[in-house]
């Protein structure tokens, strides 16, 4: 999906890159032409062709003005006028139906009003019909799941990338995505904004997976929806009431049985320790959660201080909120140049940098803490756990819980668990199981 401010912005880019091509090509032109020219992808422009007639554009109007909102990508999967796409390019006409309403353009220009029958948000996937059903409406087919993808597979994602046309590009799959709490194809090809919810077929043209995402910190790194949850919202929901009328409560359930999975699995999966001069760290194991540590350079500074940053892949999008994951932070010090009434000050001042939102937002209320000191097996630890309820999302909270040890005159410890989207109790669970993992184990 991608926004009207986004999409100025990026076409200002490509008009600047535009006219620097353009100065260059003038310059080039009087180089003799290439020996060979490239060859043109047979495979590619046959997927595209297979799939034309089948590729919309999906678009988010506001309902007063007629305004364009957002876009992204669609395809046909009957041939009564069914439409698959992802839940956060349609997350608008779930929740604020009143507000916006959707359409869909084929590559024929000639847009029609569709309505949302379900959605998928653990997955981001949704179903829309055309409102007013004609003819019969070609439509792709999803590739035999006992047809297994083999890795290095040529694969060809197609949609409307930066609201500019219809496109295909080629990439390979390259198994799942490791430690991604739900199953996504790791897709070896360019993805770009608009192109959320549009198909990617296999070389028979025959639809493997949903586009959905991609990572900003890398090249051809995307990511797909497999093809068996978009079956599976199909046979769910293809003979549902359209919905007219917020779908809050249903995105709520949804959101509630993720977090209940997510809980589950955290509190059940063991830490690894992470030694640092006696103190035992509670980290995820790597199948779980991606780590990363950092270490400060002891020979610039009067203390050491090393820090490790965790996350679950598990974000899940709600509308206005990213949300249904968690985070974890950890820093180890150890300043025996500095005694123990400066390591005291810069010790607290730190603890103190701490941040929890504190005043009212429109999607979530104040934090209210509550401050605890406990014992860790003879380590004495300070501990602040806050918690925010969703306005909209009733019922579901974010939780943080900021932890540091109180035994040594100059080191310590001091941990942070952001928990996105858990219910009261899960989130007094979780604090306490990652409370309970802090260890001192240095020998006397």
């Amino acid at each position: 999906m991608m926004s009207i401010h986004s999409f100025l912005c990026r076409l200002a880019l490509c008009c600047a890159a535009l006219a620097g091509a353009s100065a260059h090509a003038q310059v080039a032109a009087a180089a003799p032409p290439a020996a060979h020219a490239e060859p043109v992808s047979r495979d590619a422009q046959r997927a595209y062709e297979s799939a034309r007639e089948k590729l919309v554009q999906i678009r988010t109007l506001v309902r007063n003005t007629n305004a364009q909102s957002s876009v992204g990508s669609g395809f046909f999967v009957s041939s009564n006028g069914l439409i698959l796409t992802n839940f956060h390019v349609a997350s608008q006409l779930a929740l604020e139906p009143e507000r916006y309403r959707g359409v869909y353009v084929p590559v024929d220009g000639k847009q029609a009003e569709v309505e949302l029958l379900g959605f998928d948000v653990l997955h981001d996937l949704a179903l829309l019909r055309v409102k007013e059903a004609g003819a019969s409406t070609p439509a792709l087919a999803f590739r035999d799941p006992q047809h297994a993808l083999a890795r290095g597979e040529r694969l060809y994602s197609l949609g409307n990338p930066l609201d500019i046309g219809f496109a295909v590009t080629e990439g390979t799959y390259n198994g799942l995505v490791q430690r991604s709490f739900y199953p996504r194809i790791f897709f070896g090809g360019a993805i770009n904004p608009g192109m959320s919810g549009g198909p990617v077929l296999d070389e028979g043209g025959e639809v493997i997976g949903v586009n959905v995402s991609k990572r900003l910190d890398g090249e051809l790194l995307s990511f797909l929806v497999p093809a068996e949850f978009a079956q599976a919202l199909l046979a769910r929901a293809a003979t549902l009431a359209p919905i007219t009328s917020s779908a809050q409560a249903e995105v709520t359930r949804q959101l509630l049985l993720h977090q209940q999975a997510m809980t589950q699995r955290f509190t059940t999966t063991p830490f690894k320790a992470q030694l640092f001069h006696g103190y035992s760290l509670p980290v995820p194991e790597d199948a779980m959660a991606r780590c990363w540590g950092r270490a400060r350079d002891a020979d610039l500074k009067s203390y050491e201080m090393d820090s490790t940053n965790c996350q679950l892949d598990s974000q899940l999008f709600a509308g206005k909120v990213t949300t249904g994951f968690i985070r974890m932070r950890h820093v180890a010090y150890d300043a025996p140049k500095l005694g123990a009434l400066r390591f005291a000050a810069l010790y607290g001042k730190h603890f103190q940098n701490e941040r929890f939102i504190a005043t009212p937002n429109p999607q979530g209320t104040a934090s209210e803490c509550t401050e605890r000191y406990v014992d860790r097996g003879g380590m004495p630890m300070r501990a602040v756990v806050c918690m925010l309820a969703y306005r909209k999302l009733r019922g579901l909270y974010d939780m943080s819980v900021v932890v540091t040890s109180l035994n040594q005159p100059t080191q310590g410890v001091r941990g942070r668990m952001d928990a996105y989207g858990v219910d009261f109790d899960n989130g007094l669970k979780l604090a306490a199981y990652y409370v309970d993992a802090f260890k001192w184990e240095a020998t006397p």
